[in-house]
C-alpha cells in the first residue's frame, strides 16, 4: 500500500514557476513508477509527466520543455518543476503511482493540489 501527499500548489502569474512535491509512504518507493496528472474544470484528467524506476522520464507535447519530473528515492519524494507556466496549466494536479510500470489508470493517487496561473 502506498499513500501519496502532494504539496506546493498555489497561485502564480503567467511565465512564473512552481515546484510540486509528492511524498510517498510505504516501503520500496524505488520500485514504483511515479507520475503527475492534472484535471481542469470541465475537462478530463490528463497525463502530465512520468518517471520510471530506471529514471527515464516522459511528457506530453503540451508540457515538454517546460515541466521536469524528478525523484529522490532517499526521501520517498517525486517532484514536478513547472516553468513558463501558462493560464491553460491551471488545474488540480495529482500524483500517481504504480508498482514498476505506470499504467494509464494508476493504482495509487494523492488528494491533489490546486495550481492557478493568472494571465
Amino acid at each position: 500500500q502506498v499513500q501519496l501527499v502532494e504539496s506546493g500548489g498555489g497561485l502564480v502569474q503567467a511565465g512564473g514557476s512552481l515546484r510540486l512535491s509528492c511524498a510517498a509512504s510505504g516501503r520500496s518507493f524505488s520500485n514504483y513508477a511515479m507520475g503527475w496528472f492534472r484535471q481542469a474544470p470541465g475537462k478530463e484528467r490528463e497525463f502530465v509527466a512520468a518517471i520510471r524506476v530506471s529514471g527515464n522520464t516522459y511528457y506530453p507535447d503540451s508540457v515538454k520543455g517546460r515541466f521536469t519530473i524528478s525523484r529522490d528515492n532517499d526521501k520517498n519524494t517525486v517532484y514536478l518543476q513547472m516553468n513558463s507556466l501558462k493560464p491553460e496549466d491551471t488545474a488540480v494536479y495529482y500524483c500517481a503511482a504504480d508498482r514498476l510500470v505506470l499504467s494509464t489508470r494508476p493504482t495509487y493517487w494523492g488528494q491533489g493540489t490546486q495550481v492557478t496561473v493568472s494571465s
